[in-house]
């Protein structure tokens, strides 16, 4: 069977790490984890990140798909911040890494990313 491939949020990062919540797309060999260079910004930049954490945050990374910033994402990022100027930094990279790699985006804040067309959604 198939792998679902998903380009993974840093919310839902964050609730699987502090909560357990979606622990069955982490942890089933169903589905294909990607994340974006900003949400590994994001993980390992908060503040008052303790060693352990950052070590549990890496070691969880490791069993993820990263996905580099490229020329292409760079455009596509250019693009959406001038057709969405509302779109956050972080966000719109986010948006361009899914588009310009053709996946759906798992995401707990839809509301940022519903004015960007062509973004398949998926979460709350």
């Amino acid at each position: 069977m198939a792998k679902v491939s998903f380009l993974v949020d840093t919310d839902i990062f964050i609730d699987y790490f502090n909560t357990g919540r979606f622990h069955a797309l982490f942890d089933s060999s169903r589905f294909a984890v990607y994340y974006s260079i900003i949400t590994k910004k994001e993980l390992l930049t908060k503040p008052g990140l303790r060693d352990s954490e950052r070590a549990s945050i890496l070691a969880e990374l490791t069993r993820c798909r990263l996905i580099a910033l490229t020329d292409s994402i760079a455009a596509r990022y250019s693009d959406l911040r001038r057709r969405y100027p509302s779109l956050a930094q972080s966000d719109a990279l986010i948006a361009a890494t899914t588009l310009v790699k053709r996946l759906p985006l798992m995401t707990r804040n839809k509301r940022h990313f519903q004015i960007v067309s062509d973004l398949t959604l998926f979460g709350e």
